[in-house]
């Protein structure tokens, strides 16, 4: 069973920046895709930014210019890295991975404040 393992949410000031990463490990099997969601309160999930493992990408709107998804097959981790965080940005980001089935991460808290 593949376990995806987020870190690197935390309170950040508007403007400012976070690097999430999204560990895996467990399993040998093939993905074929990776991404970022997010839920705010009082909201469903949306798709934050999207990879594919032959590095296509696709990113939210509200996102794009502002967050850089990657991948380091390597270290079998995924990447967020978001610049110029704005409050409508806080939610909890959850990991995502795609195989011969779904998987998702336990999430982490993002909070843009100041």
């Amino acid at each position: 069973q593949l376990q995806l393992v987020e870190s690197g949410g935390g309170l950040v000031q508007p403007g400012g920046s976070l690097r999430l990463s999204c560990a895996t490990s467990g399993s040998n099997t093939r993905l074929t895709a990776m991404a970022w969601y997010r839920q705010a309160p009082g909201k469903g999930r949306e798709r934050v930014a999207y990879i594919t493992l032959t590095g296509l990408v696709n990113y939210l709107p509200s996102v794009n210019g502002r967050f850089t998804i990657s991948l380091n097959n390597t270290k079998n981790t995924m990447y967020l890295q978001m610049n110029n965080l704005r409050s409508e940005d806080t939610a909890v980001y959850y990991c995502n991975a795609l195989g011969s089935q779904e998987y998702w991460g336990q999430g982490t808290q993002v909070t843009v404040s100041s």
